[in-house]
């Protein structure tokens, strides 16, 4: 238990953001399956539409810091170099 009211508030703004930070990456997982997906079932025009909602998603989790610039990076060109192969 926190022992000052300032970790008091601390303990509660960090459970809130981990909240929200989950709701954001289970996002990120589910656009991704989808894209993975349409890509495991050879629908590449599928998968050619759905790859600029992963990369927006990916973004907007940047812009809310639930994960890093370099991991939102390295994702988006994996995930662009499986679809041009």
């Amino acid at each position: 238990m926190p022992n000052t009211k300032s970790a008091e508030r601390r303990m509660r703004n960090s459970a809130r953001k981990n909240l929200q930070n989950s709701a954001v990456k289970s996002k990120l997982r589910r656009v991704e399956k989808q894209f993975r997906a349409a890509l495991a079932a050879n629908k590449k025009d599928e998968a050619t539409k759905l790859l600029p909602g992963v990369f927006s998603a990916y973004d907007k989790a940047v812009k809310n810091k639930a994960i890093a610039r370099a991991t939102a990076n390295r994702k988006k060109s994996r995930l662009a170099a499986a679809l041009k192969k």
